[in-house]
């Protein structure tokens, strides 16, 4: 049989036009080397523990400069001087003081000026002279007694008037240790209330001084009253060298 011979020239014919008209293009060939993704597990875990221990360092390091900080701060907070000082009220106190006893009258609280009054008015000295000059003596004896009274009564007076302006700067300082921001200012506070304290020391030994001067002058001024008057008894019993006999004319020859 020969019918299907002209059906398949037919199709040569028409591949052989197609080919002539359109041209010929071949099929391209797949790429010889593909590139594909490959995901490692094992890799990327220790990528993230890498990530995550340097992450801890930083942090680390944060907190070491945080700290570092801190003390720097805490060092300056130490070294924060205390802006309250009550040296100024301690020094005005204390020469308040040193005034009073300073304005001692007849008998300073001075050895040499002692030594001078003691050697001239008591004593022995109270027996000697004439009967004006132990009147005298006695008479300053005890005006410096009275006077003695008198500064003691002045210094205790000082002193009870420093008790107010103690105790307002001890308020004060109690004030500025409660509120201090380091160690330094708490020291400075707890100094200066020590110094306080030695200042009202100072008042009390200044006040037991003028009242044991007051005393003492006292004492001395009735030790040399006894001696003046014993002085006093033996030259009024004085009677010179007695009777003697002796020859009297009663009418002239």
């Amino acid at each position: 049989m020969t019918r299907p011979r002209p059906r398949r020239a037919f199709l040569a014919a028409t591949m052989l036009a197609l080919s002539a008209g359109i041209g010929f293009s071949p099929i391209a060939a797949p790429p010889a080397a593909a590139q594909i993704t490959v995901f490692d597990p094992s890799n990327y875990g220790q990528n993230i523990l890498q990530a995550a221990r340097a992450l801890e360092q930083i942090n680390n390091q944060i907190t070491q400069l945080q700290n570092e900080a801190q003390m720097l701060i805490n060092q300056a907070r130490n070294l924060t001087s205390l802006p309250h000082s009550s040296l100024s009220q301690l020094q005005t106190t204390i020469q308040r003081t040193q005034q009073l006893l300073n304005e001692a009258q007849h008998i300073a609280h001075d050895v040499a000026d002692i030594e001078t009054a003691f050697s001239e008015r008591y004593g022995a000295a109270a027996a000697s002279g004439d009967f004006d000059a132990m009147i005298g003596n006695a008479r300053e004896r005890w005006e410096t007694s009275v006077a003695g009274f008198e500064d003691a009564l002045k210094v205790q007076a000082g002193v009870v008037g420093n008790i107010d302006r103690a105790r307002a700067e001890m308020s004060a300082l109690v004030t500025e240790s409660q509120g201090a921001v380091g160690a330094l200012q708490a020291v400075q506070a707890g100094n200066q209330l020590l110094a306080l304290q030695s200042g009202q020391i100072a008042d009390l030994t200044a006040a037991i001084a003028a009242q044991n001067r007051a005393s003492a002058l006292e004492a001395a001024r009735a030790a040399s009253a006894e001696a003046q008057a014993r002085e006093n008894l033996a030259r009024f019993l004085d009677y010179g060298t007695g009777y003697e006999a002796t020859t009297v004319r009663m009418f002239r020859d």
